[in-house]
């Protein structure tokens, strides 16, 4: 996925009182980005976008 690229979901309300939300990414998202079902994610509003990025464990010398 080139940097810069932008993707339009929608959000939806967790309706738990929480006050969260869940936003549903279209597989294609998933499979060009190299993410899968259950990946942790951050989130930073960056110039008015919310960009998303993986959390990737740190590789270790054994």
């Amino acid at each position: 996925m080139s940097t810069g690229e932008r993707w339009t979901v929608k959000s939806l309300n967790a309706a738990d009182g929480s006050g969260d939300v869940i936003v549903e990414l279209q597989e294609d998202f998933l499979a060009e980005a190299g993410l899968h079902l259950g990946d942790e994610l951050t989130v930073e509003m960056i110039d008015g976008a919310v960009v998303l990025k993986p959390v990737r464990p740190e590789e270790t010398a054994s």
